[in-house]
C-alpha cells in the first residue's frame, strides 16, 4: 500500500496541471451544490420562522363590513363578532378543536413608581398562549381562574418591564392601568429595544372594565382537525360563513362581512412553493454536479491515454494488468475524495459566514425574516461527493482495463 501511494504521489507531482483540473472540477461541483442547497434551505427557514410557534392549523376570524345589501340592510354595515360566536364554533362544528378570542383596548396609561407610559391592552383567553405561540420570559400566562373570576392580573411584555420596572422583578408587584390596580403575573418575551408595549389581561376582565360587559371581541382564533384537503377546507369555510351569516344577518356569500385568515392554507401553499424551489435547486445542483462528473470523466480518459506507454513499461517489467487498473482507480478515488472534501468544506464555510452575518444583521432589524440559517445536512454533500467518486471510477475503469489488456509491444508504441 505504501508503494502504491508513493506511485500516486509521484504521478500527481509530475502532472500538476492535470491534477489541478481534475480537482477543480470536483471541488467546484460540490461547492456549488452546497451553496445552492444551503441557499434554498435558508430561504425556507427564513419564511417558516415568521410563523414562529404559531399553530399552523389555526384560523382567525375578524369582523368586517358587508359589501352587499341583505334583507333590508344596506351594504357597509359593520359586523361585530361576540362571545356567542365562540359558543357556535364549539357547539356546531365538530372539526373545531380549541377556540379563543382577543379584544384590543388602546390608549391605556400604565404607571408604576412614578413612571408613566401609554400602552395597548389585549383581553384574551388562556388558550391564546398556546395557539399563538406566545413565549414567557418569567412568571405565567393568564389562566382559567383569572378568566372565571375576572381577576385584575396582567402579563406585561419586556419593553414595559424595561421602562417601568427597570432592574426590579415585576412578578407579584402591582401597577396601575388608568388608576386601576393590576397584579403582574408574567412577562412575555419580546423585543426589549422598543418602547411600544401591548400587554395581556383576561378577556372577561377587559370586557367588564373597559366595555361595560359588552360581549364584542375583535378576533376569534380556533384550531381545526381532520380538514386535510383543499376541498374539505373550502367546504368548512362555506359552512362557517353561512352559519355566521345567519347569526349576524348578512349574505352567505359576502366574504367581506367576516374575514377568514386561514393559517393552515397559507402554510400549505408555502410548503408547495418551497417544494418547487427545492426541486429547482436540486435540478440546478445536479446540473453543476454533472458538469463536474463530465470533467472528471474527460480528464480520466486523457490521463489513461497519456500513460498507456507507461503501462507498457510496467507490463514489460512484470506488472500484472490488475495492478495497473488498481493504480488508476485508486488515484481517481483519492483525488476525487480529497477535492470533493475541500469543496464541501469551502461551501459549508461560506454558508456559515453568511449565517453569522445574517444573525448579526437580524438582531438590529425589525422586519420579517426572509433568510435564516442557510446551512444544510452535510449528508447531501457527502452523497454528492460519493456520486462523483463512483463516476470517476466508472469513467476510468473501462479505458484503464482496455489499456491494461494491451499487448506490451502495442502499449509501448501507443503514443508514437
Amino acid at each position: 500500500m505504501r508503494e502504491l501511494l508513493l506511485e500516486i504521489w509521484t504521478s500527481v507531482r509530475r502532472n500538476k496541471l492535470r491534477t489541478f483540473l481534475t480537482g477543480f472540477s470536483v471541488a467546484w461541483g460540490i461547492f456549488m451544490l452546497v451553496i445552492l442547497l444551503g441557499s434554498g434551505n435558508g430561504l425556507k427557514n427564513g419564511v417558516l420562522s415568521n410563523f414562529g410557534t404559531y399553530a399552523v392549523n389555526s384560523i382567525d376570524l375578524y369582523g368586517g363590513r358587508t359589501s352587499k345589501p341583505w334583507k333590508g340592510y344596506e351594504k357597509g354595515r359593520r359586523i361585530r363578532l361576540s362571545n356567542n360566536d365562540l359558543d357556535i364554533l364549539k357547539r356546531e362544528f365538530p372539526e373545531v378543536e380549541e377556540v379563543s378570542a382577543n379584544k384590543w383596548i388602546e390608549g391605556i396609561v400604565a404607571s408604576y413608581g412614578g413612571k408613566f407610559i401609554r400602552i395597548g391592552l389585549r383581553g384574551s383567553y388562556p388558550k391564546v398562549q398556546r395557539m399563538e405561540g406566545l413565549e414567557l420570559a418569567a412568571g405565567r400566562f393568564i389562566n382559567e381562574e383569572d378568566t372565571k373570576n375576572r381577576r385584575k392580573v396582567i402579563v406585561i411584555d419586556e419593553p414595559l418591564q424595561r421602562i417601568l420596572f427597570e432592574d426590579e422583578d415585576p412578578i407579584g408587584k402591582t401597577m396601575k392601568l388608568d388608576g386601576l390596580v393590576f397584579t403582574v403575573v408574567g412577562i412575555e418575551k419580546g423585543d426589549a429595544r422598543h418602547n411600544n408595549s401591548s400587554c395581556t389581561i383576561p378577556l372577561t376582565t377587559g370586557q367588564m372594565i373597559y366595555s361595560a360587559n359588552d360581549p364584542e371581541v375583535h378576533n376569534i382564533i380556533f384550531t381545526v382537525r381532520g380538514v386535510d384537503t383543499a376541498e374539505a377546507m373550502a367546504d368548512f369555510e362555506r359552512r362557517l360563513l353561512r352559519r355566521l351569516a345567519a347569526e349576524h344577518g348578512f349574505a352567505p356569500d359576502d366574504r367581506s362581512a367576516v374575514w377568514i385568515d386561514n393559517t393552515l392554507e397559507r402554510y400549505k401553499n408555502i410548503m408547495i412553493v418551497f417544494g418547487g424551489i427545492n426541486l429547482f435547486v436540486w435540478i440546478i445542483g445536479m446540473g453543476t454536479l454533472l458538469a463536474g462528473i463530465v470533467g472528471v470523466s474527460n480528464i480520466m480518459l486523457v490521463t489513461i491515454s497519456e500513460r498507456t506507454a507507461e503501462f507498457g513499461i510496467r507490463k514489460a517489467l512484470g506488472a500484472r494488468p490488475s495492478s495497473i487498473v488498481r493504480l488508476i482507480l485508486t488515484e481517481s478515488v483519492l483525488l476525487t475524495a480529497a477535492f470533493g472534501f475541500i469543496g464541501m468544506v469551502l461551501g459549508a464555510a461560506v454558508m456559515e459566514a453568511v449565517n453569522r452575518h445574517l444573525t448579526a444583521t437580524q438582531q438590529t432589524s425589525d422586519g420579517p425574516t426572509v433568510f435564516l440559517d442557510p446551512t444544510l445536512d452535510l449528508g447531501a454533500a457527502a452523497s454528492a461527493t460519493l456520486v462523483l467518486i463512483i463516476a470517476g471510477l466508472a469513467a476510468g475503469y473501462i479505458p484503464a482495463r482496455r489499456a491494461a489488456r494491451l499487448k506490451t509491444i502495442d502499449a509501448l508504441r501507443y503514443n508514437k
